[in-house]
């Protein structure tokens, strides 16, 4: 069974990574880095403003917090200790995997730290959002999937490496999420009862 999965796992990865073309090369390798994330954090940082005004400071204290677990626990839970070797550094695939731009990882790759922070801060603030706005979570998890699907395209994780890490990273966004919003119910009752007192 576990043989069939790895087999499953390095077919798809070489059916997507064998799609690549001088321009979705390019596309996919500025996808994967910050150069399109920024804007992406101007815009979540300016709808805390907007939606939580001076509770912004504690979404980026607990942003850092997810940040620090899902990172955490993909490379020193799961990359160290599991050792999976990227399709770039996996000698069976030697000369299959299309390299873009001489770049091929770390040794490592199950989980995708990637797909693990991604999905960790689109489900975060998915819950924080979800009661202001009705698309947030649909563009920031096509987000996350897009980062993720890049990590495939561009040979330096399997599939079943980026699925593994947006399951995990959805978790503790989830969990992340329900506890600040706990937080920031308990921090408007507190300014009320000092209001009135």
């Amino acid at each position: 069974m576990l043989e069939n999965l790895i087999r499953w796992d390095q077919q798809l990865l070489l059916d997507i990574n064998g799609t690549h073309t001088p321009f979705w090369d390019e596309v996919m390798w500025n996808i994967s880095w910050p150069i399109i994330w920024t804007p992406a954090y101007i815009i979540i940082l300016y709808l805390c403003i907007r939606y939580y005004k001076m509770q912004t400071f504690y979404i980026l204290l607990f942003t850092a917090v997810l940040i620090l677990i899902t990172d955490t626990v993909s490379v020193h839970v799961f990359k160290n200790m599991v050792q999976r070797w990227r399709p770039t550094h996996e000698p069976a695939l030697r000369g299959l995997v299309h390299i873009v731009h001489n770049y091929e990882g770390g040794d490592f790759g199950f989980v995708s730290s990637h797909a693990t922070n991604f999905f960790g801060i689109a489900m975060f603030f998915t819950m924080i959002f979800r009661r202001n706005l009705k698309y947030f979570a649909l563009v920031s998890l096509l987000f996350a999937a897009l980062i993720a699907y890049s990590r495939v395209y561009l040979g330096v994780h399997y599939p079943g490496d980026v699925i593994c890490g947006a399951i995990i990273g959805t978790l503790v966004g989830w969990g992340l999420g329900y506890l600040f919003c706990i937080f920031s119910r308990w921090l408007i009752r507190r300014k009320h009862l000092t209001t009135a007192t």
